[in-house]
């Protein structure tokens, strides 16, 4: 089990998880930050990126490491997190 609330309180889990999915997608069609001009491309691309298998499957790659605690067996917190309020 993952202590969701606590993940979402702390800006940098938040970032990391943004980043985790847009990084693939800029990766695999060779754009930056930049590139991303209108809120029409935005959602191009991510239409785009969604129906590439390849690229879906790096997102899902990246997101698993972004949420996954290497600390603990298996895909949880540990026990001590699970019992967090705050982010520490």
């Amino acid at each position: 089990m993952i202590n969701w609330k606590v993940r979402f309180k702390n800006p940098s889990f938040i970032a990391q998880l943004v980043l985790s999915i847009f990084v693939p997608i800029l990766g695999y069609f060779g754009l930056t930050a930049q590139d991303l001009t209108t809120w029409g491309y935005v959602f191009d691309l991510l239409m785009k990126a969604v129906s590439n298998p390849y690229v879906v499957g790096t997102i899902i790659v990246s997101v698993y490491n972004a949420v996954n605690d290497p600390t603990t067996k298996g895909f949880s917190d540990s026990q001590r997190a699970k019992n967090y309020k705050n982010p520490q």
